[in-house]
């Protein structure tokens, strides 16, 4: 088994087969800045984590994490957990396999032919004894499964055929490998002096391992010594069990349609049964991994992220059964909406000067009964200003909601679906004309009708009124270029009213080598019958701009200010062929305002999606707000998890709000406690299993997280 190791996302774009003809080009990224960022906040090598095994259920969705896996299930780092791959997942986030290691970065010993890429292994897992509600031997009879969700491509590049999402279960072979990892100990020097009577240690000395210690272990010292110092050394060589890996599941790698034509759904549901007593330990465990293939050097401007796996739901169990395909879970699916017709964002100034046609009027949202048995649930959301005055919100009422394996999500048929899955803006936003810029948390709850309101899930939005407008959610799944060279790019905006371009953020995803770093202008064009016309404005010789912020926009400003009425278009000239790797949001479809030019000729683009250009007018500031993570609106984080004992909360923001009162239920939706808010829980009397914990403030919000209680 190899020992954890350090793990970068950053978000891929793909590569689509080209020609040498003119014409635009989707490019895959080389490098993950979420990655890459996650990385470089973690610590710089991770410990191997406690092998006592995890105990029975064992569950994720992959909905609470950011970037990594949850690190009280999982041992490795390599798949990115996101929202932003998988389409119509059953629930919010996934786990996506793709050809980035653990930096972030394309893997080194990626080639043309099918490799190993990313891995997602299993801690230990106790298949040796049940513990609740007595504690007694496991067996085969116990009927264990192992279920989980899985597509090919989603929003990314389809794996080749020759390439393949594999399951493997583990067992311990008897026999302990290196890990990789050394143990140390830290000692007071003063027992090396008297030993040697000696008065300091000098650059050069060897330090072998005190008593205790392997012997053969020693330091070389690097720093002067003497009495009062302390050094640590290595004590022993951290030894594992040797695991045997065997085969269970796997599939050929298509594209999205085909799986969706052979199977009729976006994610499909496979189901394991452990039966051979071989894996009935105390050190189970399973993992995925992919098999991928990049370009060959032939096309090294190909050699990027591609071959996307996504997984989701994963569920281990006893007392299941093939037919065991539901949970008792609702959820939201996908990214929360914007209120705005036609923007994720705009400037303030051009919201008051058009507010009701700026609004749309209705919006949709996903949501899903994993349930076997319908359920009748509620739906509503809340408007709150940050750092001003307007609340509001929509109530839906109640409404039935089929199991999502045979109905699909709620509808926007008319009737209670619609006011589910396709709600009304209900009111505008403020007019505060004595405001540059403001934003709003806009929150969306749904819940079942059961008295302890136990299945609920929430999904927020930030949506912002800054300087700037935009088409894109943030988030680049692909990279845009064009062919050939002197290509231009162009992308259309409305004023409602007369305002001044001051510059413009541009998003480049970093490739290989920093490929795309070329040079390229900026350009503004005035409008000619739906399509660019005169240009009125050339910004020279400029290149591609990076930032350690993830998805940071680089602000190109203007040498002079240009004041704009109506329509208008802002874009760049490329000098050289190929893809620039300019950001392309594959979530959101601004196609129609798009266009590019390679022979003299204006064509609207072929791909659907959102270009990461955001035009900025007035003073250039409130660069890089992000829409999607409110980082003032409280989240709740455990410590330890899993918990034996006494567990710790914390209430991130909490300055901004006020806990109540926490409850915490079974996996069968039964209050097990109940008690006012504090800091510090004692739960050493509960027995061992999976909960979930709500805490409800008092102004009516409800946070929710889920902990493991260990024997």
């Amino acid at each position: 088994m190899e020992p954890i190791r350090l793990k970068i996302f950053a978000f891929v774009l793909l590569l689509l087969p080209c020609t040498v003809f003119a014409q635009e080009v989707l490019t895959g990224l080389q490098f993950n800045e979420a990655q890459k960022l996650a990385a470089s906040r973690l610590e710089p090598a991770l410990k191997m984590a406690e092998s006592s095994g995890i105990t029975l259920p064992f569950f994720d969705d992959f909905s609470t994490s950011s970037i990594y896996p949850e690190q009280h299930l999982w041992l490795d780092r390599h798949v990115f957990v996101n929202k932003d791959f998988p389409l119509y997942p059953p629930n919010i986030g996934a786990a996506t396999f793709d050809v980035l290691d653990e930096t972030g970065a394309v893997y080194s010993h990626a080639i043309s032919v099918p490799f190993i890429a990313d891995y997602l292994t299993s801690k230990p897992i106790r298949l040796d004894s049940l513990f609740s509600p007595i504690a007694r031997k496991m067996r085969p009879s116990d009927s264990v499964y192992l279920s989980f969700y899985y597509q090919p491509q989603g929003r990314g590049d389809s794996p080749e055929p020759a390439d393949s999402l594999v399951l493997q279960l583990g067992y311990p072979t008897g026999d302990t490998i290196f890990s990789g990892r050394i143990d140390s100990v830290t000692v007071l020097v003063d027992e090396y002096l008297i030993a040697n009577d000696l008065d300091f240690l000098v650059v050069g000395d060897t330090i072998y391992a005190p008593q205790g210690c392997n012997p053969d272990m020693y330091l070389i010292n690097f720093q002067l010594l003497t009495w009062g110092d302390y050094v640590t050394v290595p004590c022993d060589s951290v030894m594992i069990p040797e695991i045997a890996w065997r085969p269970a599941w796997a599939s050929a790698g298509m594209t999205l349609a085909a799986f969706v034509d052979s199977t009729g759904k976006y994610f499909q549901q496979v189901l394991i049964p452990v039966v051979d007593t071989i894996f009935f330990t105390n050190n189970f465990q399973f993992r995925f991994f992919n098999y991928a293939s990049i370009a060959g050097q032939i096309n090294p401007q190909k050699r990027s992220n591609v071959d996307q796996w996504n997984v989701d739901f994963v569920y281990l169990n006893y007392n299941r059964n093939r037919f065991d395909t539901a949970y008792r879970a609702i959820s939201f699916s996908g990214r929360p909406p914007s209120f705005l017709r036609r923007y994720e964002s705009m400037p303030y100034r051009q919201y008051r000067s058009d507010a009701f046609n700026a609004i749309t009027p209705e919006f949709e949202v996903l949501i899903t009964n994993m349930d076997a048995i319908e359920r009748n649930t509620k739906y509503r959301y809340k408007v709150e200003q940050v750092n001003g005055s307007q609340r509001h919100g929509y109530d839906g009422g109640s409404c039935n909601l089929p199991p999502f394996a045979t109905f699909g999500f709620q509808n926007c048929v008319s009737g209670c679906g619609a006011a589910h899955a396709c709600p009304p803006v209900v009111e505008l936003f403020s007019l505060d004309f004595d405001r540059d810029t403001t934003s709003y948390f806009i929150t969306h709850y749904v819940s079942d009708s059961s008295g302890s309101n136990i299945l609920v899930d929430s999904m927020i939005y930030r949506q912002g009124f800054y300087n700037y407008f935009a088409y894109d959610d943030g988030t680049p799944e692909f990279g845009y270029g064009l062919e050939p060279a002197r290509a231009m790019l162009a992308y259309q905006f409305r004023l409602v009213t007369m305002d001044t371009l001051s510059g413009v953020q541009l998003y480049f995803n970093r490739t290989l080598n920093d490929a795309n770093y070329r040079f390229f202008d900026i350009v503004v064009w005035k409008d000619n019958n739906g399509k660019p016309g005169e240009e009125i404005y050339r910004k020279r010789r400029q290149r591609p701009e990076w930032n350690d912020q993830l998805y940071g926009f680089h602000l190109y400003e203007f040498d002079e200010h240009i004041v704009l009425n109506d329509i208008f278009y802002v874009g760049i000239q490329q000098d050289e062929g190929g893809s620039m790797n300019l950001g392309f949001d594959a979530v959101n479809n601004s196609a129609e305002y798009i266009f590019y030019n390679v022979d003299d000729e204006w064509k609207s683009s072929d791909f659907e999606g959102s270009l990461m250009i955001r035009p900025v007018f007035g003073a250039p500031y409130l660069m890089g707000v992000d829409e999607k993570q409110p980082m003032d609106h409280p989240s709740v984080k455990l410590f330890p998890n899993p918990v034996s004992a006494k567990v710790f909360i914390r209430i991130e923001s909490r300055d901004l709000w006020q806990a109540d009162e926490i409850h915490i239920f079974d996996l069968k939706g039964q209050t097990v406690l109940k008690t006012s808010f504090r800091d510090e829980l004692d739960l050493s009397g509960l027995p061992q299993g999976a909960y979930l914990m709500r805490i409800a403030g008092k102004d009516g919000l409800q946070l929710y997280t889920k902990f493991i209680k260990s024997h």
